[in-house]
C-alpha cells in the first residue's frame, strides 16, 4: 500500500489520521510516518482498512436506519 493509497482508504471511510490511530491501537505519529515514507507501511494495514470498509458497508446495508422522505410543506 502506498501512502496515497493509504490516504484514500483513510477518506473512503470518513477516517482522520487518529480514528484510524484510535481503531488500530497505534501511537498516534505511526502514521504520519507512513505517510512522509519515514517508515513502511505494515502488510496488516491494508488487510484492517479493508475489513473497516466492509463492516461499513454491512452496517450502511442492514443496520443503518433508512432516510425518512421529505414531505411536501403544509400549506
Amino acid at each position: 500500500m502506498t501512502p496515497e493509497e493509504f490516504s484514500q482508504a483513510l477518506a473512503a471511510l470518513g477516517w482522520k489520521q487518529s480514528d484510524f490511530c484510535r481503531m488500530a491501537g497505534v501511537n498516534k505519529s505511526t502514521p504520519s510516518r507512513w505517510v512522509t515514507l519515514d517508515a513502511p507501511i505494515p502488510e496488516w494495514v491494508p488487510r484492517f482498512l479493508g475489513m473497516a470498509g466492509e463492516v461499513q458497508r454491512l452496517y450502511e446495508t442492514y443496520v443503518k436506519p433508512p432516510k425518512a422522505p421529505r414531505q411536501a410543506a403544509s400549506k
